[in-house]
């Protein structure tokens, strides 16, 4: 990888020399003095989507790879992110929290990213427009939420392929009633999981990772560049393949369960144990962008994430105790209302 430097000057503005940063909108490399825009395509962009193999039974020795980069620290949760271009922030895009230049970046190699999609402008409409339709919001939280902070994140995730060859065990209900009982059940299937994507940090929250993981589309990958980091920030890889896999087998887990319960196709289906026998193992390290408008309500910090890709959204929010108060005011009338009709109509 390039040494910080030369990044640096790779980014300058061929026609007068500013600082550019990547723009969503133009999709390209766009200078703040005179709006040149430069195209970040390349002629290996088709290989960005390569998968790479590996053998769990004989891992490959891995060293990281970046070296160069200065990290920011944050102090309050501990999260690592470079920040290319102009895009230097005193605050973390995770929580908000203040950041200290640290040391040099050690990180194994990104394969590949998602550019950023959505400007940081639609990133914040689509924030309010959520926030607008959430049910006993307080009245002032899109005023709110309006004022918040909004950052641009590159955020670390892993696809993996794998073919999962399951034995299993597990019983599911019978009979209704005292005739009500469990029948044991075992079987063997093939689970194959193709693009599975799974977060690479501990720092990508389940808000965060909601609010990207679905529809990954691989044609949509690019070489990593740093062109395209331009005016964000981005946390490194820090997980071997090894690790990676480690980090996300509980929530492997839980899909071959949900899988086998599918392939019982039983009422009340319980999955006792399995064993599986995983090969084909290929992984790619990308990094997918999100946008984090961090804001504040009643002294509580809170966050609604927005996909760089799609504008999907999730958040986090507080509710209005007297808008709760009446519409379970107003449900309780609904049901009395009901109960007194039908009452009535059974009469008749």
């Amino acid at each position: 990888m390039e040494p910080l430097g030369a990044q640096q000057r790779g980014l300058l503005c061929p026609s007068c020399g500013g600082q550019c940063a990547y723009d969503p909108a133009a999709r390209g490399l766009k200078c703040e003095s005179c709006g040149t825009v430069q195209s970040l395509k390349t002629p290996s962009d088709d290989q960005a989507a390569k998968e790479f193999p590996f053998d769990a039974d004989a891992p490959a020795e891995e060293a990281p790879a970046f070296r160069g980069s200065q990290v920011h620290h944050c102090q309050t949760c501990g999260g690592d992110v470079v920040f290319t271009g102009p895009a230097l922030s005193e605050r973390c895009p995770y929580c908000n929290g203040p950041v200290v230049l640290g040391t040099e970046d050690l990180g194994y190699e990104t394969t590949a990213l998602v550019p950023f999609r959505v400007p940081e402008a639609d990133a914040q409409a689509y924030a309010l427009d959520w926030v607008r339709r959430r049910i006993a919001a307080p009245s002032d939280l899109a005023r709110t939420v309006s004022k918040g902070r909004v950052a641009g994140l590159y955020a670390p995730f892993w696809t993996f392929d794998s073919q999962e060859a399951v034995q299993y065990w597990a019983s599911y209900t019978v009979g209704s009633g005292k005739n009500r009982r469990r029948r044991s059940v075992s079987g063997k299937m093939s689970i194959t999981f193709d693009d599975l994507l799974m977060p690479a940090s501990p720092h990508v929250t389940p808000l965060i990772r909601d609010g990207i993981l679905h529809e990954f589309h691989p044609e949509r990958l690019r070489p990593y560049g740093a062109g395209y980091l331009a005016g964000f920030a981005a946390e490194r890889h820090h997980q071997s393949v090894a690790e990676g896999l480690e980090a996300n087998r509980t929530d492997k887990r839980l899909l071959i369960r949900n899988r086998i319960k599918c392939h019982v196709g039983r009422p009340g289906t319980k999955v006792g144990r399995f064993r599986t026998d995983t090969s084909g193992i290929h992984y790619r390290r990308i990094l997918l962008p999100v946008w984090i408008l961090h804001y504040a309500y009643g002294g509580k910090g809170m966050k609604v994430v927005v996909s760089g890709i799609d504008g999907r959204t999730f958040g986090e929010r507080p509710f209005s105790y007297w808008k709760l108060a009446g519409l379970s005011a107003l449900a309780s009338a609904a049901a009395l209302a009901f109960g007194m009709v039908w009452g009535a109509a059974g009469f008749l």
